[in-house]
């Protein structure tokens, strides 16, 4: 499957809504694109969405970011994950980002994980793959692609 939503600042959250009736079905997904392309801005908003009690940031420094929401009657988790800081799979190990994605297989845990290609290897074959280009300054494209 591959979808295209295109979406700018003021239409963000009709974007959020039409992207979560896919993403929900995913426990991995994959957030790829520019520095700046709004990565991070999207999943804030998604997080908003969900009704996310927590605030939500980048985690470039702390790599994990933890939240939690009520979906469907169930509590669920969140793992929000950026690997732009890795060098490699060795280093993604290391701090922790196999035991995150091995978080989705038991319970409703979702990882939510930028960057990526800094260690492709780690994440699993089904997931939700997620590119977002900057079309003007105030556009994004977002390309879904899944092997299902």
């Amino acid at each position: 499957m591959t979808m295209t939503i295109s979406y700018s600042l003021n239409t963000i959250d009709s974007a959020v809504e039409q992207f979560w009736e896919i993403a929900k079905n995913f426990k991995v997904v994959t957030f790829s694109g520019d520095m700046g392309a709004g990565k991070t801005t999207f999943i804030s908003h998604l997080c908003d969405y969900l009704q996310v009690p927590d605030a939500v940031s980048s985690p470039t420094f702390a790599l994990v970011n933890e939240y939690r929401f009520e979906y469907e009657g169930k509590e669920h988790t969140i793992l929000h994950t950026d690997w732009y800081r890795l060098r490699n799979i060795e280093e993604a190990i290391n701090a922790g980002m196999e035991e995150c994605i091995d978080q989705t297989k038991n319970g409703p845990t979702f990882c939510w994980v930028e960057w990526p290609e800094k260690a492709p290897e780690l994440i699993p074959p089904t997931h939700l793959a997620v590119y977002i280009s900057t079309t003007d300054i105030t556009e994004r494209s977002m390309s879904l692609t899944t092997n299902e």
